[in-house]
């Protein structure tokens, strides 16, 4: 019964994720929650799995992208752009997102606590070949949606960050195909060829 109180509980929580909002438009003008994020993230990896370079432990991968933005649900959304030099704030958000992990981990005793604490933990390190992968597909995922939203709402950092997707990709030769497509358009959105 236990199990079942932190599992519920766990449940409920996730679903600030639905209310948690993004620095991501979407093509109707509404901004899009993390919770939208993560299932085409999600979709991402059931598509582009049959091309990666190596072969990839599926479950694995899913678990790990709809784990890695639950911490939100508790510590809130922080664009990246937020981060990018500020030791400070990056150090603030580490703390917070740390801190969410241990509640999340500690609702549910046992293994599957655990195993949620550990797979956010590896997508954070990027150590193994599905956390690259979740990385990639994330920040892949980012690139889509902006390109997808009215010129607009872009901040002049997300003007930069469209050239900057490289580093996540350059492991696997399908993702780094996939980049520089969403990387063309969002270079012809900016050139202003490309009209919502």
């Amino acid at each position: 019964m236990n199990q079942l109180k932190g599992i519920m509980n766990l449940i409920r929580l996730s679903e600030k994720l639905k209310m948690e909002m993004r620095h991501s438009w979407l093509s109707d003008g509404r901004q899009e929650s993390v919770a939208e994020h993560t299932w085409r993230v999600s979709l991402m990896a059931i598509l582009v799995e049959p091309y990666l370079d190596k072969s990839v432990e599926m479950e694995k991968l899913l678990k790990m992208i709809i784990i890695h933005d639950l911490v939100e649900a508790e510590a809130g959304d922080v664009p990246a752009f937020d981060t990018m030099g500020n030791a400070e704030m990056k150090a603030l958000k580490q703390q917070r997102e740390e801190g969410a992990i241990e509640n999340i981990r500690d609702m549910i005793p046992g293994e599957v606590g655990l195993e949620l604490y550990t797979l956010w933990h590896e997508f954070e390190a990027k150590g193994t070949y599905e956390a690259k992968v979740a990385n990639a597909l994330d920040k892949l995922e980012v690139q889509i949606q902006h390109n997808e939203a009215d010129l607009s709402t872009w901040l002049d950092v997300e003007v930069d960050m469209t050239y900057a997707m490289g580093r996540h990709v350059e492991f696997d030769s399908f993702l780094t195909e996939m980049k520089d497509l969403i990387e063309k358009e969002g270079h012809e959105k900016i050139q202003g060829r490309v009209r919502q």
